[in-house]
């Protein structure tokens, strides 16, 4: 196993790939011995390609032919089991979704093999991506690299885990309420949710929560996401919340920041958040402010007096249940635990939902008046690092929160559509990695993942991975 390959990240392994400096076939397969000893401890990549090596195969026969190449030529990458893949059945987790192949690729896919990317598999998620603890009947449950007596969080935790431990370098999930940010949180790596509409979900199962759900990149560098969402951005003609804005246009990533504003709050609006989760934020906010951008501690009132994450479960309990329902039909008995809780609990009222449109309605008002004085906002991106495996209660030092906390911190930026990063910052007194979160102006990515490349690198836990043994 070469795992000085496997620890490169996309940039560099195109960049070596197109100088003929390294071998798609050898890259590919050092990530399928890295698959071999790391996979069944985290259980992470649950669907192979079997073609991995024939494609690596055909990428190296067009590098030395001279042929147009890339920007993903011969790099490979993985997906989350929520998102069509020609070939590969999309269980999202579920008994129900488990057998029949998708006939087409979802954009997003089509996008990364138009670029030159090398499929190697399919990812672990909970059942329909709605749960905070990527677990299921089809494939069981992913472990924390960091500690497997840990979650990796949901939904995209299956992705997030194999790129911590270096199976892939860069992969796509999804998110409707935390699903990129809190795993790549708990396992060290960045994750963005772009602007609601910049890439679209067409192709993701279920296709529910449409103004919700985002689909985006999870990688070990900031400058693969920005590459990542290069290649995956712009309608597709068929998602209808997806608008022909202008492709996003990032700086040099490794450059100075301009003097931001950037507000940031270590629990404020919401709580409870963790000490040492506190502390890591404060300490994100400091390194911002040593860079020279103009840093100012904010209690968001719009914020702090709603239940935003009732809001979001009020929301989703009312428009994906009738959708799931369809699929479900007369095979409940086939739904794992978190879904059939999910399908028993009592459903929202006409007037909850209308209360809960109301809220995200109050939340985007009083987020778009705070960034037109503010061009960044810092938080945390979880309210505690990565908790025990089955947390029905969330031990926030010594108070006990419900489970669905563990989006508390994210779920509100899924309802007002904004373009979000969790990148990774420091270390919990039990060495679980502790990820911040910045959050920007609709369709402003570019200032979000620049701030969060530098931010990244001032602080203690970008590039570092777990052992495997």
């Amino acid at each position: 196993m070469n795992d000085s390959l496997t620890a490169l990240d996309a940039v560099e392994m195109a960049r070596l790939v197109a100088a003929r400096e390294l071998s798609p076939v050898e890259l590919v397969q050092a990530h399928l011995d890295r698959i071999d000893d790391a996979n069944e401890r985290v259980n992470a990549i649950v669907v192979r390609a079997d073609d991995a090596l024939d494609r690596a195969r055909d990428a190296e026969k067009a590098v030395t032919s001279g042929e147009p190449l890339g920007p993903l030529h011969g790099v490979p990458y993985t997906i989350k089991d929520s998102i069509d893949v020609a070939g590969f059945p999309t269980t999202s987790g579920s008994l129900l979704t488990s057998r029949t192949p998708a006939a087409t690729d979802a954009p997003v896919v089509a996008r990364i093999r138009g670029a030159g990317g090398v499929l190697l598999g399919k990812t672990n998620t909970p059942e329909f991506t709605l749960w905070w603890e990527t677990d299921n009947r089809v494939f069981g449950r992913s472990n924390n690299p960091w500690n497997t007596d840990r979650t990796t969080g949901g939904s995209s935790g299956g992705e997030a885990a194999a790129i911590a431990t270096g199976m892939s370098p860069l992969g796509i999930g999804s998110d409707s309420g935390g699903s990129i940010r809190v795993p790549a949180a708990y396992c060290n790596i960045f994750g963005l949710k772009a602007t609601h509409g910049r890439v679209p979900i067409t192709g993701h199962v279920p296709y529910a929560l449409l103004q919700a759900t985002h689909i985006g990149p999870l990688a070990r560098s900031a400058r693969d996401i920005a590459l990542v969402l290069n290649v995956i951005e712009g309608p597709d003609g068929r998602d209808h919340y997806a608008p022909p804005v202008p492709a996003t246009s990032f700086p040099e990533l490794s450059g100075p920041l301009p003097a931001l504003k950037v507000g940031f709050y270590t629990d404020g609006p919401v709580t409870p958040v963790a000490k040492e989760v506190q502390a890591t934020v404060q300490a994100a906010a400091d390194a911002l402010a040593a860079m020279g951008c103009d840093l100012q501690e904010v209690d968001l009132p719009f914020l702090s007096s709603v239940d935003s994450l009732g809001a979001s479960g009020a929301i989703a309990a009312s428009e994906a249940i009738p959708e799931l329902l369809g699929m479900i039909g007369d095979r409940e008995a086939d739904l794992g635990v978190s879904m059939k809780r999910r399908m028993d609990a009592p459903r929202p009222t006409h007037e909850q939902h209308v209360q809960g449109l109301a809220v995200r309605e109050a939340l985007r008002a009083g987020f778009m008046e705070y960034f037109g004085g503010f061009d960044l906002l810092l938080c945390p991106a979880t309210a505690v690092p990565a908790p025990p495996h089955n947390s029905v209660e969330l031990a926030v030092d010594d108070e006990m929160a419900p489970g669905r906390t563990a989006l508390m911190c994210t779920a509100v930026f899924d309802l007002t559509g904004a373009p979000a990063i969790s990148l990774p910052f420091g270390w919990s007194s039990e060495g679980l990695p502790i990820g911040v979160q910045l959050v920007g102006r609709h369709f402003d990515e570019a200032t979000v993942v620049h701030a969060a490349s530098v931010l990244a690198a001032a602080g203690d836990a970008v590039g570092k991975r777990p052992a495997i043994e």
